[in-house]
This record gives structure tokens, C-alpha cells and sequence, in this order.
């Protein structure tokens, strides 16, 4: 298995999950789709299969035995190891106190709003701000009655974030609608081609 299957950030979380109980990659998938919009939409059989697979030839997980349910053929279940755990522990440390640049879709959509016009730009922020409003509230209510059952806070810190991070940006995104409506953020015309943006 090439080291940069390692790289892949699926690692983390597969690590983490196995942390929490051994599992066969099948409970693995379910377990983050049922968690995550973004795993939902971005995590698929064979890369998960993959990442396990590349756990194991690394020594981070071990087939633990097999397990069937119903009609369904056996499935291997895999625990965490030893170099497992301080491997997790190690890439949780780097990740918690080293913040990263992250590039997003939206970053790289929001680079290039001049191109929509100040009409077009004010109205495709608005409704991304009700679009994100509306799933926000929806988090916080899921949060406050995990809450409200007895979840541990810390094990869903996660969404805590998640939502504080939505909070902030819908801030910004009604910030700059205003901006666009009061003139305080000016498009450059035709003739006048805008200078090169810093590096980030």
C-alpha cells in the first residue's frame, strides 16, 4: 500500500472510530455516514476498504475476528492497536494546535464573486446565508437534544464547533450583503482591472 494512502484525511477518522469500538468496515461506513453531511457525500465503500486496509499493512489496526449478521456473509472486524492509538494520538496533537489553511469550495467560489456582479453577489449570499441559517438552527437543535439525553459534551464538541463556525459566517455573509447594498463594497468597471489579490 503506497505511504500516501496514509495521508488520506479518512485515516484520522478511521482511527478515531476504532478508538471508540472494533468494527468491521461496513458498521465503519454506516458509522460515518450517520454522522457527517460531508462523509455522507464524500466517503465511499472502496475508500473506506482502502484506508482499512492500509491501517492494517501499517500495524494501526488488526483483525480482531469475524462477525456475521443474519443472511450476510462474515465480515472481519478490526480493532485499534497499540501503534495505533499513539499514532491517532499523534496526528490529534498536530491537527489540534496547528491551524491549517484549509480551501474550501466556497473560498474558491468567494475568490471570484466580482464575476457575478454586485446584484447577482448580493443575492447568491443571501440565499446561501438563509440556506445556512436554516441547516444551523436545525444542528442546534440536534445538538441541544443530544444534550438534553445525556450525550457527554465532549463527545459532541464537534458539532459544537461545526455550529459556532456556521454562526461566523453567516455573520459575514449578511456583513457583506450589506456592504454590497450600501456601496461600501464597490465593484471596479470594465476599464479598471482589479490588482492582484495578497497570497494567503
Amino acid at each position: 500500500m503506497p505511504r500516501r494512502a496514509l495521508d488520506n484525511p479518512l485515516v484520522l477518522t478511521v482511527l478515531g472510530l476504532l478508538l471508540e469500538n472494533p468494527a468491521h468496515p461496513y458498521q465503519l461506513l454506516a458509522e460515518l455516514r450517520s454522522r457527517s453531511d460531508h462523509h455522507a457525500a464524500a466517503v465511499n465503500r472502496g475508500s473506506l476498504y482502502n484506508t482499512v486496509t492500509a491501517l492494517t499493512e501499517a500495524g494501526w489496526a488488526a483483525a480482531q475476528g469475524r462477525q456475521r449478521s443474519g443472511n450476510r456473509p462474515e465480515r472481519t472486524v478490526y480493532a485499534l492497536t497499540r501503534a495505533g492509538h499513539d499514532e491517532l494520538v499523534r496526528r490529534l496533537d498536530s491537527r489540534i494546535r496547528n491551524p491549517d489553511r484549509e480551501f474550501s469550495r466556497f473560498l474558491g467560489a468567494v475568490s471570484h464573486l466580482g464575476a457575478l456582479g454586485p446584484d447577482g453577489a448580493a443575492e447568491a449570499l443571501t440565499e446561501r446565508a438563509h440556506r445556512l441559517r436554516e441547516r444551523t438552527d436545525a444542528d442546534e437543535t440536534r445538538l441541544t437534544e443530544a444534550l438534553a439525553a445525556g450525550v457527554p459534551r465532549l463527545h459532541i464538541i464537534e458539532a459544537e464547533y461545526a455550529i459556532r463556525l456556521a454562526r461566523a459566517e453567516t455573520e459575514w455573509l449578511d456583513a457583506v450583503v450589506e456592504d454590497i447594498r450600501t456601496g461600501a463594497l464597490t465593484w471596479p468597471t470594465a476599464a479598471s482591472p482589479a490588482p492582484a489579490a495578497p497570497p494567503l
